[in-house]
């Protein structure tokens, strides 16, 4: 007998025996799911599916690019690589280019984190949520703050990754049949921008070059081997596929350790090429992105496009209503939504929120699974905070042009990385050499949506230290309608 057959009765059985128990032991009555959690896959995504090679219930994994204001999912084809599924454009996300700070700062986080199940929320007042994991291992141990930060819908931020809402739906439904499929969890990587040469020569004078050059060997590794990279945090950074019999701790100091040698060349070899580009680009004296304060984080033009020319609906009144989905919109824009403020320039050599790495790289890993799969898939966690209605809309200002990139350039040793470019490594099993991994094996995840309670050490391929806090209504335990 198919063993896959028996896989959704028996979790809906579970389901449904943790909702009563859970019921019986206190005096809150149980959550009631709307159903937008358990839309169907589209069946244009099923045909993408087959012409990429890839099944419903295969892993996936996320990028986030805050400049392009894109989002990608990708999924692991039937060759056992990731593959880029979908490209989606974000419709709002707050803050400026860098990492979370601190709480109440309105940036989106930059770094990798682990989504488990209970990371899932079905009951979210954005339509639906996945919750980031923020602060993950790394965060802690630089002393960041905040919570309450998530990819979800309603195309408003505060903090956060804001898509429409049929783009969630679409984006919740993947995750699902990730997690129906037998992964655990999956990874979100997310980024100021494109880790490209280009883009790291631009924004070479930014405060947080030094993090960035550390994100971007997290980047590289994933670009050359198309497998999740295998996330550690020690001496405040991360460390990227590292192989050891020690133990890492986000705040001590990292075990002796080896990358793979296969990964370790390519992946310096792919360093030295940017470097060499990076180095060209800054002789030519390119353009650096400016220094700016005050960011009202980004959105995605074909969204700023829209709003300009107010494609939507209007009351009787003449008041702009919303915009409906079109061919080049995908999804709602509600009426609440305003566009990015246009930033000001300034002449200071930092931004308001620069961050230690602009002294000294620190780096840790993100996310990790509290208890087993089904632990995290029928608990109940706390809700998120109620949502704000954005100002209303007044005049819409011009998209500002995408900001320029700074040089980064790593080596695959987990040393802390320098603000200027380091020498390549040699391609032994060497001590602190990061790397990345080249097998499928699952990857750690996204941020989280609230502070949470330091998570348990991460074991196997999960990054160390995901928030596993749930959202009320969460979706370990609430699938709710199962097939």
């Amino acid at each position: 007998m198919n063993l896959k057959l028996l896989v959704r009765p028996l979790l809906a059985s579970a389901a449904l025996a943790a909702a009563i128990a859970l019921a019986g032991c206190t005096t809150d009555e149980p959550p009631v799911l709307s159903g937008r959690h358990m839309q169907p896959i589209s069946d244009q995504m099923l045909a993408d599916f087959e012409r990429k090679n890839m099944t419903k219930e295969s892993a996936i994994l996320v990028r986030i690019f805050k400049e392009e204001s894109e989002l990608e999912v990708w999924k692991e084809d039937r060759d056992g690589q990731f593959a880029l599924l979908k490209t989606f454009p974000i419709c709002r996300w707050s803050g400026e280019l860098g990492p979370k700070v601190k709480e109440g700062d309105r940036q989106a986080p930059e770094g990798f984190y682990t989504i488990t199940p209970g990371l899932m929320n079905p009951n979210s007042q954005y339509y639906l949520a996945i919750n980031t994991g923020f602060p993950n291992s790394y965060d802690r141990a630089n002393g960041r703050t905040g919570a309450f930060l998530m990819i979800h819908g309603d195309c408003s931020s505060r903090g956060c990754y804001a898509m429409t809402d049929e783009q969630i739906a679409e984006i919740y439904a993947l995750a699902r049949e990730s997690f129906f499929g037998g992964q655990k969890s999956f990874q979100i990587q997310a980024y100021p921008f494109r880790m490209t040469p280009a883009n790291m020569a631009k924004h070479r004078n930014s405060p947080h070059l030094a993090f960035w050059r550390m994100l971007k060997q997290g980047y590289d590794h994933f670009e050359v081997t198309r497998h999740e990279p295998k996330i550690d945090v020690c001496e405040k950074r991360y460390v990227f596929d590292a192989e050891t019999r020690g133990r890492f701790s986000a705040a001590d100091k990292c075990p002796a350790y080896s990358v793979p040698q296969e990964i370790a060349n390519a992946v310096r070899e792919k360093q030295r090429k940017d470097d060499i580009q990076i180095a060209e680009l800054t002789n030519r004296n390119v353009a650096t992105a400016p220094v700016r304060t005050g960011v009202d984080g980004g959105m995605n033009p074909v969204f700023l496009a829209a709003l300009r020319k107010k494609d939507g609906l209007f009351d009787n009144s003449g008041r702009f209503t919303g915009i409906e989905t079109t061919a080049k919109v995908p999804g709602t824009i509600p009426a609440h939504v305003n566009p990015p403020r246009e930033p000001s320039d300034t002449t200071g050599s930092t931004f308001g929120l620069a961050s230690s790495e602009s002294k000294s790289v620190q780096v840790a890993s993100a996310g990790s699974q509290s208890g087993g799969f089904f632990g995290n898939l029928f608990s109940f966690g706390r809700s998120e905070p109620a949502p704000q209605p954005a100002p209303a809309q007044a005049n819409l200002p011009k998209p500002k042009a995408n900001a320029p990139a700074k040089p980064a350039a790593t080596a695959v040793a987990a040393a802390k990385p320098k603000t200027q470019s380091e020498p390549a490594q040699p391609a032994t099993r060497s001590a602190n050499a990061g790397a990345i991994r080249p097998q499928g094996q699952q990857a750690p995840q996204a941020e989280a949506y609230a502070d949470a309670a330091p998570a348990k050490p991460a074991t196997n391929a999960l990054l160390n230290g995901a928030a596993p806090t749930v959202p009320a209504g969460g979706f370990e335990n609430r699938f709710g309608a199962w097939r």
